[in-house]
């Protein structure tokens, strides 16, 4: 649950959600438990509820205390894990790969990126720039 911050005059809450598929989610939303719940909810709510969906990266950059960063300060985050990423991939698996079939090395190569990327890098790079992004 997003809760505004101490301090804070707003009176915003929010509720984060992951659903495993389009189908999940769309489910979910029309789920007869889900749809009584915000009916018993609506009397302690200002207005219709808003509904923002995250994509790509604006997954690697959702907080639970503060909104997303603006969009270029995530693609400059996400800058600074690509490069180190890609120059260390070439040099090593690229390295590996010389005289492979290009499409093959390619795939070999991005699966590498993407990987390092998504589960050591990025997060990473999103803990040592939280005080910048936020």
């Amino acid at each position: 649950m997003l809760v505004p911050p101490p301090g804070s005059h707003s009176n915003e809450y929010g509720i984060i959600r992951t659903f495993a598929s389009d189908e999940e989610r769309k489910s979910f939303y029309a789920s007869p438990a889900f749809l009584a719940w915000k009916e018993k909810v609506s009397s302690l709510t200002e207005g219709e509820p808003a509904y923002k969906e995250l994509h790509g990266l604006e997954a690697f950059f959702r907080n639970q205390t503060t909104p997303n960063p603006p969009h270029w300060k995530m693609a400059v985050a996400t800058y600074l894990g690509v490069v180190p990423v890609t120059i260390f991939t070439s040099q090593t698996v690229g390295q590996l790969l010389k005289g492979q079939n290009y499409f093959v090395a390619n795939l070999v190569g991005n699966a590498c990126v993407v990987a390092l990327l998504a589960w050591a890098v990025m997060p990473l790079v999103t803990r040592i720039l939280k005080r910048w992004l936020h």
